[in-house]
């Protein structure tokens, strides 16, 4: 566990901020991914949302040079080899569950998992995770509710995604515990199908500048 956790990190300290996508169409996957790139977002994570996103993973993982694609929304054992057929350089859930995480263990691909509440990352601490997904972070209490647990869960680590936006996302890299933040602001659903690239590349090199 601890070399796939060194690995999981490697990839979220990249940046401050992970773009989370919705893919519709897999033809757009390939410059979206290089417009995130070149404004400074490697890592990027691809919700398994829509039924172009497995193509649109195994599109930037292919072709995509300098891309760490992610899956997300990952829900079960199957969702989860698929992500890794695909290309996934690493797999994220908004929750847990005992399928998954057998699915993770025998995987060299490292699980982000997700957690809200302070019994849920216990529960994974004890299966030897020290990275989570913190989720839905807003509506779950937000960067205040994360700071409390920061004392008595000292070791654990977070990536808050969910309610994000560039107005609120200092508030969570300012936190000891959080390694970064995910967030769809950098991909607006009307700049990718205008295909306003250029846009994109502005929106992600803003949201690189932030720092923790």
């Amino acid at each position: 566990m601890g070399e796939k956790t060194e690995k999981l990190l490697s990839i979220l300290k990249l940046q401050p901020v992970v773009p989370v996508l919705i893919v519709e169409d897999a033809a757009s996957a390939v410059p979206l991914a290089r417009a995130l790139v070149a404004g400074g977002l490697k890592a990027i994570e691809i919700t398994m949302r829509t039924p172009a996103a497995l193509d649109a993973v195994r599109a930037v993982a292919a072709e995509v040079e300098g891309a760490a694609v992610g899956a997300g929304t990952i829900l079960n054992a199957a969702h989860f080899e698929a992500a890794v057929a695909a290309g996934s350089t690493f797999v994220v859930s908004p929750g847990t569950t005992q399928e998954l995480l057998d699915a993770a263990r025998h995987s060299d691909v490292p699980l982000l998992p997700g957690a809200a509440t302070a019994s849920e990352v216990m529960a994974l601490r004890e299966e030897g995770y020290k990275v989570l997904k913190f989720f839905p972070a807003e509506q779950a209490g937000g960067a205040a509710y994360l700071k409390s647990l920061s004392s008595p869960l000292a070791g654990t680590f977070f990536c808050p995604t969910g309610g994000i936006s560039l107005k609120n996302a200092r508030d969570y890299l300012s936190l000891p515990n959080v390694v970064c933040v995910g967030g769809s602001w950098v991909a607006p659903k009307e700049m990718v199908a205008a295909g306003d690239w250029a846009g994109i590349t502005r929106l992600a090199a803003e949201a690189a500048a932030l720092k923790s």
